[in-house]
């Protein structure tokens, strides 16, 4: 299951995700090409020294990355049967888990729990103890181990029987479901990922909110969490980082671009979103032509700057909404669009310098997912804007918590009243604006990256 590979590294500090810092991609010559990935995870381990990151092999250069020996310092990466990784990936972690945690269910046809999802979580089963196992192999005496996400809820409790000397933490970056939509899932797996996150000295989640539902779920399945601390750390944004980088060449060039799409003395309402079927696109498409409907003195006046990243394609739900998203935005712009002016300017192409540029350019952020564990978008606009920016923010993004005071807060299945947030904040003084941004800004980048991991590990180690 787990490669050959050993580095008997005898790390101190050791992180596990699904996917590494790094991804190489095969050439036809047969080279491989190493590229360097971003997040807060990544520019929150910058700050320790003496670490290994332990991640999955995702495709065929990595995997053929593993054969070879090629590799990192400071990563490992697990070359797990890849028929295995995607029963475990699509089939369980991004078809299951999070459709209960972001309770995406359309609960008269789905969920079945058949012989196939039992097949399906046996492969889950054994993704985990690979890493559980490579991590026992690699950590030190009394190390400290973080262990990321939904992907690997079972590793702590796997890891606890390996190595009871360690010190382990698990971190969720998702929402997590109440108990009444948790038990969807079938009793004894509802059990098992419970007590596998419980195998962790301290379980931690983004926001107040979902470490109170785990703990939930907890007492109500369980009896309670046992000896395992529940702590809450709210991701920030990395604010030295995006000033820095939303004003480089790059960036300017697509704001002139931008502009051109957008046209003279308009305003713009901005999204930044991978086609998720969490994120609300859809929806938020149906408030933006209803702002059109029922104030027509916004018609010509206002740009919808639309960018929907597409997200698990391999999935066919996706590719579905990835199109209704598509279809949408063309029948707005059929509908109301005119010679000189389009209505919605819909990007699909992942591009990190034009987002930005959006960012700087936004009169309005529209920020409506349907549930999310923080919603980072929500945090970056208002640290990149240059003239203000009202936020209209869904109620059920975690950075509402934080951010809720200085937003426009709407109920994300509510299309009337997101056409009406939306006109609030298209009709919001100058003045009030600026104000709220600076707040906004303030408390986006109170736990930066950095800051974020370090208080973990400092917690983890405090017992």
């Amino acid at each position: 299951m787990v490669s050959e590979h050993t580095s008997s590294s005898n790390a101190q500090v050791l992180v596990a995700s699904n996917r590494g810092p790094v991804t190489y991609t095969l050439g036809e010559d047969g080279t491989l090409d190493a590229k360097r990935g971003g997040g807060g995870l990544v520019s929150g381990l910058s700050a320790v020294d003496d670490k290994l990151w332990v991640c999955a092999a995702l495709g065929d250069g990595d995997r053929e990355a593993v054969r070879r020996g090629v590799g990192e310092p400071g990563v490992r990466m697990l070359d797990i049967d890849a028929e295995v990784h995607a029963d475990a990936y699509n089939g369980i972690a991004n078809s299951v888990l999070w459709f209960v945690h972001h309770l995406l269910y359309q609960t008269p046809v789905e969920p079945v729990f058949d012989t196939e999802f039992r097949r399906q979580w046996a492969a889950y089963e054994t993704y985990n103890r690979a890493f559980a196992e490579a991590l026992a192999q690699e950590a030190g005496e009394g190390a400290a181990v973080l262990v990321q996400d939904y992907h690997l809820a079972l590793v702590p409790g796997m890891l606890r029987e390996l190595r009871p000397d360690l010190r382990i933490g698990h971190f969720s970056h998702t929402p997590w479901a109440p108990v009444d939509y948790f038990r969807l899932l079938p009793d004894d797996i509802a059990e098992q990922l419970l007590r596998g996150i419980l195998g962790a000295d301290r379980a931690a989640f983004l926001t107040r909110r979902w470490a109170d539902a785990f703990i939930g779920c907890c007492t109500e399945i369980l009896g309670g969490t046992g000896r395992t601390r529940i702590g809450v750390h709210g991701l920030g944004a990395d604010a030295d980082f995006l000033r820095r980088r939303s004003h480089e060449a790059d960036v300017d060039e697509r704001m002139a671009a931008l502009r051109e799409q957008v046209g003279e003395n308009r305003k713009t309402i901005v999204r930044v979103d991978r086609t998720e079927l969490s994120k609300n696109i859809v929806r938020g498409l149906h408030a933006y032509r209803t702002l059109l409907e029922t104030r027509p003195e916004w018609r010509e006046r206002v740009v919808h700057i639309a960018f929907a990243y597409p997200s698990r394609q391999d999935l066919a739900v996706y590719r579905d909404y990835t199109a209704a998203v598509q279809s949408l935005a063309t029948e707005i712009n059929g509908e109301y669009g005119t010679e000189s002016w389009t209505p919605v300017v819909l990007h699909v192409k992942d591009d990190f310098a034009r987002s930005l540029a959006a960012y700087r350019l936004a009169d309005v952020a529209l920020v409506n997912p349907i549930r999310d564990g923080m919603n980072l978008v929500a945090k970056e606009v208002p640290v990149v804007s240059d003239h203000g920016c009202a936020l209209v923010l869904s109620r059920e993004a975690g950075a509402y918590e934080e951010l809720g005071e200085d937003a426009i807060v709407v109920n994300p299945y509510d299309v009337t009243g997101t056409a009406e947030a939306l006109h609030e904040a298209l009709t919001m003084s100058g003045d009030e604006r600026s104000g709220r941004t600076k707040r906004l800004a303030e408390a986006a980048t109170a736990l930066p990256p950095q800051r974020w991991f370090l208080d973990q590990l400092e917690a983890l180690r405090q017992g």
